[in-house]
């Protein structure tokens, strides 16, 4: 059994954070861009920014 650490990984192109290989995606990795379906779907702000944060109230 492989380490996690030997495993190949990416930088996931919503949020901008490493994620590592997974085995369901051994088929088409080069094709992989997304760390989870929720980059997929863009439905969140990136690099753990909260939507609507008020600053300076």
């Amino acid at each position: 059994m492989r380490k996690k650490s030997d495993l190949p990984t990416k930088i996931c192109a919503a949020c901008g954070l490493p994620f590592t290989w997974r085995k369901k995606w051994a088929r088409d990795w080069e094709a992989v861009l997304y760390c989870s379906d929720r980059c997929r779907s863009g439905k969140h702000s990136g690099k753990g920014g909260q939507k609507g944060l008020r600053v300076g109230l």
